[in-house]
């Protein structure tokens, strides 16, 4: 039996990238089982879905038995990284082993730090946050699981993420005031490179990478359009409302004050530096081995982002980037 004829499990599932890891392999035929802690997804046919606990190691068992890939999408609440994403990563990995399959982590680019340029796969890992440390660590125990013979893994990573379902810097501060006719925020510097991938253009790349042999081991820059900015952005999002957008600059130092009232704001201001350098990478790697993947351009992105908040109107508020 081929790997695409055995079961992919993503766990995760409820969040923006782990909806659009099942669609994708969906579109696919894959069989797939939707793992997260409450079975409460909407239906979709070809689609089992369970309940389990991604930080406890024999629920990932039962939940992964029969995987041929198993996707690791689950991004814990930013003030519970600490405490559950190293638990996460242990579990799925024992789950992924117990089935003999392969382990497909998440991940982002907040291991490199301060970058001065487009990041690519080979830059040091020399985080400037806390975040970035965990990040860091996670990536290597990950890697080091393929090296001691343990887990088959690779690791598909992202900038900043858009796209139905994702909670980023972009997605409420933009996106859900664009079509509130409110403000915008922004915490950046607005004529910064930018990289900002869609979501179902990540979740292909995760699946491209799941089921190729030659790409485990690795870490991976997930395609993205070339570089915009900030301002550029955010023209495109006044264009496609068809109206003027008017965005606020936030600072880091307001950010952090937000922070005495708002545990989300205080653990996601740390990371704010990115947005005041370069936020792009370099996929080259990826599109010489893998091949060019899929790549929305931001006009259609954005038009299918805006789509979603209109329908579902998710809650207001400045948030940190995320899954």
């Amino acid at each position: 039996m081929g790997i695409e004829d055995r079961v992919h499990v993503v766990v995760g599932a409820s969040g923006g990238t782990g909806r659009a890891l099942v669609r994708e392999l969906r579109a696919r035929g894959r069989r797939v089982r939707a793992v997260n802690r409450s079975t409460q997804l909407d239906p979709l046919e070809g689609v089992e879905f369970v309940s389990a606990d991604a930080t406890d190691a024999a629920s990932m068992r039962r939940a992964c038995q029969g995987a041929g890939v198993v996707y690791n999408a689950v991004n814990p609440p930013l003030t519970r990284w600490r405490a559950d994403f190293p638990a996460v990563v242990d579990g799925i990995l024992a789950g992924a082993e117990s089935a003999g399959a392969r382990m497909v982590f998440v991940d982002d680019t907040w291991m490199y730090g301060r970058v001065d340029g487009p990041m690519t796969e080979d830059l040091p890992s020399r985080p400037v946050s806390n975040k970035g440390v965990l990040r860091a660590w996670l990536a290597e125990r990950v890697l080091a699981s393929h090296s001691r013979g343990q887990v088959a893994t690779v690791i598909g990573r992202a900038p900043e993420l858009y796209g139905p379902a994702v909670e980023s810097l972009l997605g409420r501060n933009l996106f859900g005031a664009a079509v509130r006719n409110k403000p915008g925020l922004w915490t950046g510097v607005l004529d910064m490179p930018l990289t900002p991938i869609f979501i179902a253009d990540f979740a292909y790349g995760l699946v491209e990478l799941g089921e190729r042999e030659d790409a485990l081991g690795k870490a991976w820059h997930i395609p993205t359009p070339q570089p915009t900015t900030a301002a550029d952005f955010i023209d495109m999002i006044s264009t496609a409302v068809g109206r003027p957008f008017r965005v606020r600059s936030v600072s880091p130092r307001l950010v952090r004050a937000m922070g005495v009232l708002s545990p989300v704001a205080r653990e996601g201001a740390e990371m704010l530096y990115q947005f005041r350098q370069p936020h792009a990478i370099d996929s080259t790697k990826y599109r010489n081995a893998v091949g060019p993947g899929k790549v929305t351009n931001y006009e259609t992105g954005i038009r299918e982002t805006l789509q979603w908040y209109r329908t579902k109107k998710p809650a207001k508020g400045l948030i940190p980037s995320g899954k």
